[in-house]
């Protein structure tokens, strides 16, 4: 018996599910019983019907599944598997910032650790950011971590809003040099990335938009090729949608190490050896749990 079909053995004997992100390896996507992106993600998590959650994702979506399902048992395949950006939004400042500015309102990417949630009024992913910060109570807003996600949405709201520095290593080693040279050998091609890039390479794109968004995107797009702006593993997603197009990664390495952790190997020995599982401080969780179901209820 080869490897997929022993995790697919796995599932059905444990009563396990497998939520996988579009980051991840193509092999880990088939195997998985949902496949999304961190919106996506929080919702199935909230709605799983098993005793056992899989998360095949970094350790903060591993959290948001075991905040959402406090009775489940949550696994990662790779506890270490982490977000450079994540790590960027550091508790201690947030509420420093609110002792100063106690009129913001505090709107948190959801790629972002449960202890930074906990200090959120409401989370947000790339996909609803702007309706989130139109809705949220208040019209001064503190955005966290992602300064560039922060930047697409400032330039959609009237509120004013306070960007914190951080910002996603992978998406912003695409410049607009990159894009130029290859708009330049692809002139035909159309151009989707995702708002995690920076303002310029934004500005030159046909398509801006979260991963599930991009995914749509194409299902209708009259293109026989396409400049992914986003994580290479999206494009296993993306074929199996229009496999007539050509799909070209804005730059060679765009390519999350965090993400790739995920192994096959790794998810095989977390489901056979249930390791490993994820724990979320309790009253850390019940303040965080509030952030994210308000993002979910919008």
């Amino acid at each position: 018996m080869g490897k997929l079909e022993r995790i697919r053995a796995l599932k059905e004997r444990k009563n396990a599910v497998i939520l996988a992100h579009y980051y991840v390896d193509g092999a880990i996507q088939d195997v998985a019983d949902f496949v999304g992106d961190s919106l996506e993600l929080a919702r199935r998590a909230r709605s799983v019907d098993a005793d056992i959650i899989v998360l095949c994702g970094v350790y903060f979506m591993a959290e948001t599944a075991k905040i959402l399902n406090p009775e489940k048992r949550v696994l990662i395949p790779y506890y270490r598997a982490g977000c450079l950006m994540a790590d960027m939004a550091i508790v201690e400042e947030i509420e420093d910032f609110l002792r100063k500015n106690p009129d913001f309102s505090v709107v948190t990417y959801v790629n972002s650790s449960a202890r930074v949630k906990a200090v959120s009024d409401i989370c947000c992913t790339s996909a609803n950011a702007v309706d989130v910060v139109n809705r949220v109570e208040g019209d001064r807003v503190l955005f966290v971590p992602d300064r560039n996600l922060g930047e697409f949405v400032l330039e959609r709201t009237d509120k004013e809003v306070v960007l914190w520095s951080g910002y996603c290593p992978i998406h912003y080693k695409l410049t607009e040099k990159h894009l130029i040279e290859l708009k330049n050998l692809y002139p035909e091609a159309v151009v989707a990335v995702h708002p995690e890039c920076r303002k310029g390479v934004r500005d030159m794109a046909d398509f801006v938009g979260s991963t599930s968004q991009i995914i749509r995107f194409v299902k209708g797009v009259r293109a026989g090729q396409v400049i992914v702006g986003t994580e290479k593993g999206v494009i296993h997603s993306l074929r199996k949608e229009r496999p007539e197009i050509e799909f070209i990664p804005a730059y060679g390495e765009f390519i999350c190490d965090q993400m790739k952790m995920i192994t096959v190997d790794r998810l095989l020995n977390s489901l056979e050896m249930e390791r490993f599982e994820v724990s979320v401080d309790e009253e850390i969780s019940k303040r965080a749990r509030k952030a994210i179901e308000k993002m979910l209820f919008i």
